[in-house]
C-alpha cells in the first residue's frame, strides 16, 4: 500500500476491524518511512447486478435511483432517513445476494413495494400509484382496499 503522505510503498497494520456489517474491512496502517497514519477499507468486489427494463433494456443496477424513488414515498412522513437508508441498504444486499447477473424492474418495484406495506402505509400508496401507473381511481381504491384487508 503506497503511503498517501510520501508515497513510500511499506507500512504496518496496526489495526483491522470489520465494518460496514462484515462487508469491508477496515485497516489502520503506518507508514515505515514518516510515521503517518492512514485507514484503507478492503471491500468485496461486487458483480455488477443489470436490471431489466419493461421494454426489455438492460441498465446498470443504480441504488440512488431506488434511495430517491423511497424518499419522494416517504416525503412528509415521520420517517427517519437512517431507516429509509437501512431498508434500501438491505434492499440491495437482497438482490445482490438473489441475483447473479440480472433482475427484472418488476421485482426490485414488488420487493419495495412489500417493505414499503410494512414500513409505512402512506408511503406505500404513493410509490404504488406511480409504480402501478394507477390510470384511474378505481384502480386506486382497489390497492388502498387490499392494503386495509
Amino acid at each position: 500500500m503506497k503511503c498517501p503522505y510520501c508515497g513510500w510503498q511499506e507500512d504496518k497494520v496496526i489495526d483491522s476491524r470489520s465494518s460496514q456489517e462484515g462487508y469491508a474491512i477496515r485497516r489502520r496502517r503506518e507508514c515505515l518511512k514518516c510515521q503517518r497514519r492512514f485507514t484503507t477499507y478492503e471491500h468485496i468486489e461486487q458483480v455488477p447486478l443489470m436490471v431489466i427494463k419493461k421494454d426489455g433494456r438492460r441498465e446498470l443496477f443504480d441504488k440512488k435511483r431506488i434511495l430517491a424513488g423511497v424518499i419522494k414515498a416517504c416525503e412528509k412522513r415521520p420517517v427517519s432517513m437512517d431507516k429509509i437508508e437501512i431498508m434500501v441498504d438491505e434492499i440491495e444486499r437482497y438482490l445482490q445476494k438473489n441475483y447473479e447477473k440480472e433482475v427484472k424492474s418488476r421485482e426490485i418495484g414488488e420487493l419495495l413495494m412489500e417493505r414499503l406495506r410494512d414500513f409505512d402505509e402512506v408511503a406505500y400508496v404513493r410509490f404504488a400509484s406511480v409504480y402501478r401507473e394507477f390510470k384511474d381511481l378505481s384502480q386506486f381504491m382497489k390497492e388502498l382496499k387490499q392494503l386495509l384487508k
